[in-house]
């Protein structure tokens, strides 16, 4: 817990540093661009396509027509961009969690590595295109675990419970290779991630959790759309932070988990030499 809470509070204070906040610029940048572009591009037609089927569903249509006599039309057109927003947010937390982790995760690693574990050996027991994979399978698992898990999101406790799961999951298997992949042997790797894997999803969960506040913006954006163009930046930058701060924090957990492994090796016995093999002609010889 001492661990947990101590990465906890660093990481925080890192994301006040100018390198850290300068380095969240460029996902900024991008995924705005890309969103903006997206939302002129195909936003009408999203909403033409889900009003359409709404339409055809008899249980909506009866809604509809309780809110115009109660005089809440404007709930009725509000439905729509909703629920596009819905479909949209878990394809913007994947890229910017990928984002964070290509564009920004590496400069941190090494801001964390070299203000507080200089003297710790680089055995670089990952690589590049393993992580990039990695990542691309664990991203692909939990988009199938999102679709399949989107009828249980209609029961009101598991909306709140599913969707974090999956998220921490997906953060804790991108991060922790990221963040490992320099400093630690495989070996190391496997054995931190042993030790630690319920606090290691834990600290992937509560990260899903935090990632739920740029939604409420988000969704501000769609209701509110005269302010969506500062609103929809906002709520992106926000998700990069959030996932730059996971970043620092997996960063100074398993850094310092792996000091302490290595701590604990160096203070461990050697193994006892093995005794040599005997041969039973060798034992019938008389002594010299």
């Amino acid at each position: 817990m001492k661990l947990l809470l101590d990465s906890f509070w660093r990481a925080a204070a890192y994301c006040l540093h100018p390198r850290v906040i300068a380095l969240s610029v460029l996902p900024l940048v991008l995924m705005v661009v890309a969103a903006l572009g997206l939302g002129y591009l195909f936003w009408d037609a999203a909403i033409d396509a889900v009003n359409g089927t709404l339409e055809t569903w008899s249980l909506v249509t009866m809604l509809f027509e309780w809110l115009d006599r109660f005089g809440m039309s404007g709930l009725k057109s509000a439905l729509a961009p909703l629920i596009v927003v819905f479909l949209a947010t878990p394809v913007i937390v994947i890229v910017a969690l990928l984002c964070v982790a290509i564009l920004m995760t590496p400069s941190m690693l090494h801001l964390v590595a070299e203000r507080r574990f200089a003297s710790l050996e680089r055995r670089r027991g990952g690589s590049l295109w393993m992580g990039a994979l990695g990542a691309l399978l664990a991203t692909l698992v939990a988009l199938i675990a999102l679709v399949i898990s989107v009828p249980l999101w209609l029961v009101p406790p598991l909306v709140l419970v599913i969707p974090p799961l999956i998220w921490g999951w997906l953060t804790y298997r991108v991060l922790v290779y990221d963040v490992l992949s320099e400093h630690a042997s495989r070996d190391e790797r496997l054995e931190i991630v042993r030790r630690h894997r319920p606090t290691l999803l834990a600290m992937g969960v509560l990260t899903g959790y935090l990632g739920a506040a740029p939604g409420l913006v988000w969704a501000s954006g769609v209701m509110f759309v005269a302010l969506a163009p500062v609103l929809v930046p906002v709520a992106i930058w926000i998700y990069t932070l959030v996932f730059a701060f996971a970043a620092l924090w997996f960063a100074h957990f398993t850094l310092s988990a792996l000091e302490v492994l290595r701590a604990e090796a160096a203070a461990a016995p050697p193994p006892a030499p093995a005794p040599l093999p005997t041969h039973p002609d060798f034992e019938r010889l008389p002594p010299p």
